[in-house]
């Protein structure tokens, strides 16, 4: 239902544009959010967006650096990362949540499988 792409390896300082691709249905009713997790490390909710469009920003870490979108013509929701630092490492995930937006795993109703995000140089 949700099919994450657009991972890869960059170096410091660089941009990259995440893509969770899902279906009319989701996109229209469901709030999409962005997390990841690294090796080690607490999962880190990122970002989320509603059917209505508004978003919401959660992790100071990223702020002022990555920006959650929609494109509803291409059912797809987008993470863009800009300045990237080699603590952004780590495996980005989308996820599923009805109407509204949450940090709760509980809360989940779809899963997307992760892309792995690799900065260094």
């Amino acid at each position: 239902q949700l099919v994450e792409s657009g991972g890869g390896l960059v170096p410091p300082g660089g941009s990259l544009r995440l893509s969770c691709a899902t279906s009319a249905l989701i996109l229209n009713n469901y709030a999409i959010g962005w997390f990841r997790q690294a090796p080690g490390k607490e999962r880190e909710e990122l970002s989320c967006i509603r059917p209505n469009g508004i978003s919401t920003n959660y992790a100071d870490s990223v702020k002022g650096r990555f920006t959650i979108s929609r494109d509803n013509a291409k059912n797809t929701v987008y993470l863009q990362m800009n300045s990237l630092k080699p603590e952004d490492t780590a495996v980005y995930s989308c996820v599923a949540r009805y109407r509204y937006c949450s940090t709760s795993p509980t809360d989940v109703d779809y899963w997307g499988q992760g892309t792995q995000v690799t900065v260094s140089s």
